[in-house]
């Protein structure tokens, strides 16, 4: 199945009501009959819309990741030094992550299972596409003597991803720890100061010791 077209109204209201029971029940705990009555139609209508659970997900993470896979290759194409590239790629990944952090808990529960049979083409796609947009700001930093030349650049966006989703699968500690005992200024932290710290471990790791 191809997502090379806007969703209508209906398969947004489907996607959002699977979105909320996968949070909440597991993918493999919730069916398509539980997804159509909490949307109030028929099964026949998910089945019309998206085939079958496994390619409803896939275009559940489709439509909450098109807009980040838009603005990341817009990026490579702004007029900006490739260090501020760098810094403006972090800043989008936590701020989209951080919006739609719902279905990234969704892949990273199922993905994680021992025994999960589940394979997601446009998971895929859409890592091939972020990588080879950071690879290409990357090395024209390398080709400018910006960056180092020893990057191992998939590394890049795990560590990116796996310092927010520390940070946020730990929030009542972090939440103690930093003095932050209200949503907004956990999430205020997020957009500041974790945004930071994320840009200058990054930067740590691309730029040349002086």
């Amino acid at each position: 199945m191809r997502f090379d077209t806007e969703f209508n109204d209906k398969q947004i209201e489907i996607l959002l009501v699977a979105e909320s029971l996968f949070a909440e029940n597991g993918f493999e705990g919730t069916s398509i009959r539980t997804i159509a009555k909490e949307a109030k139609i028929n099964i026949a209508m998910v089945s019309y819309y998206f085939g079958s659970k496994e390619k409803l997900l896939e275009a559940l993470v489709f439509y909450r990741t098109k807009e980040l896979q838009f603005e990341i290759a817009n990026l490579f194409l702004e007029n900006v030094n490739p260090i501020e590239k760098i810094e403006k790629l972090v800043a989008l990944y936590i701020n989209k992550i951080n919006y739609n952090k719902g279905i990234y808990r969704i892949i990273h529960f199922e993905i994680a299972k021992e025994k999960s049979n589940l394979k997601m083409q446009v998971l895929d796609e859409l890592r091939n596409k972020n990588l080879k947009v950071l690879t290409a700001i990357i090395k024209e930093g390398q080709e400018k003597g910006v960056f180092r030349k020893d990057i191992i650049i998939p590394l890049i966006s795990p560590t990116i991803l796996g310092t927010f989703f520390h940070f946020h699968m730990n929030k009542p500690y972090f939440q103690n720890l930093l003095d932050l005992p209200s949503e907004e200024a956990f999430d205020t932290f997020i957009k500041t100061q974790l945004t930071q710290h994320i840009q200058q471990i990054i930067k740590a790791l691309l730029i040349h010791e002086n």
